[in-house]
């Protein structure tokens, strides 16, 4: 039987879907970043905005007292970048990545591994901090301090705070055989983000294909064909709207995940805008969805949201994303 045929349209009512940005949700924010496996946050702020664009009534309070208790951790994982992640889903993360060449997992890394948690037990840490008192060299400090398990402290992913580096040892996680957490972090990137390919699931992850590949053994899955005949995986009974559903306007923060975790970016995005969105640097702007793809960015002055939008909109859609900066300028004023 010949696989069925999923036209970008369909792709990208399937990821708005299952991203929270076709309906807002009444979720925690604990409840978001799991279902999300984890939301990127090298800029403090960005979690908080990606959180509030996909909820009914999300409190910044929610989040810095989970951040408080730990239960939410701000840490380096997928693409060796930093995700606010559950601590059970830093538990898997951890163990998927492993068997690696991922910077922690270098033997020198662990080596010296024990003298980096024995420097952290007595508190906070920074970097020169660490620095002066190991004598590492900067990257295998970079290194040893993920393969000791330090994330970065809870203050640091505050709404207000500056995305300065302080870390603390976390408690190491329950060991997992590195093969199963890996088939279980790709069956939830496919529940987030899927249908997706396998050069998908390397963008997001930056795990090895061979990895990969051994995973996907031990899942039960979907499969079908993108219209450029590539194979697209996904999990059974995932939703797959019906490709007219409207899309509501949303906008999304610095980084987020929606737009970083495939090879193949086009489901949100057009080529053409690409570089106006992704710089050299691999800084990600602030953006916003008309019709479920990127149409603009946006930024704030005086406290007001000034759109820059990359082409002639309709008075729908403007009337639409006037409303909607609105409601963001609200939040942001909270």
């Amino acid at each position: 039987m010949a696989e069925r045929v999923l036209t970008l349209r369909e792709l990208n009512r399937a990821t708005l879907a299952r991203q929270l940005l076709l309906e807002r949700k009444r979720l925690s924010s604990t409840a978001v970043i799991e279902r999300l496996v984890g939301m990127q946050a090298q800029w403090p702020s960005a979690p908080y905005v990606g959180i509030w664009t996909r909820t009914t009534s999300f409190n910044r309070a929610s989040l810095e007292k989970e951040l408080v208790k730990r239960t939410i951790v701000k840490a380096t994982v997928m693409r060796q970048t930093l995700h606010l992640v559950t601590r059970t889903d830093y538990g898997l993360i951890r163990a998927a990545m492993s068997e690696s060449n991922f910077p922690w997992e270098m033997d020198a890394a662990k080596k010296v591994a024990a003298r980096v948690r024995s420097f952290a037990s007595a508190g906070p840490v920074t970097t020169p901090e660490a620095l002066a008192g190991l004598r590492l060299d900067a990257r295998l400090w970079r290194a040893a301090r993920s393969a000791a398990h330090l994330v970065h402290h809870h203050e640091t992913a505050m709404w207000l705070s500056r995305p300065e580096g302080r870390f603390v040892a976390l408690d190491v996680p329950e060991a997992l055989i590195p093969l199963e957490a890996r088939a279980e972090m790709i069956r939830r990137y496919l529940a987030a983000f899927g249908p997706a390919t396998r050069q998908d699931i390397v963008a997001w992850s930056m795990m090895n294909m061979p990895g990969i590949k051994a995973s996907l053994e031990l899942l039960d899955l979907r499969r079908f064909r993108d219209e450029s005949g590539r194979e697209l995986l996904d999990v059974p009974r995932a939703p797959l709207p019906d490709p007219d559903t409207p899309a509501p306007v949303r906008f999304l923060p610095k980084w987020d995940n929606v737009l970083l975790s495939f090879r193949d970016r086009t489901r949100v995005m057009s080529d053409a805008y690409r570089k106006r969105i992704i710089g050299m640097n691999g800084d990600v702007a602030q953006t916003f969805l008309v019709d479920g793809l990127v149409a603009g960015i946006w930024r704030v002055e005086k406290r007001r949201v000034v759109l820059e939008p990359f082409g002639p909109l309709s008075r729908a859609a403007r009337r639409d994303l006037a409303d909607e900066a609105e409601r963001l300028e609200s939040f942001l004023a909270e």
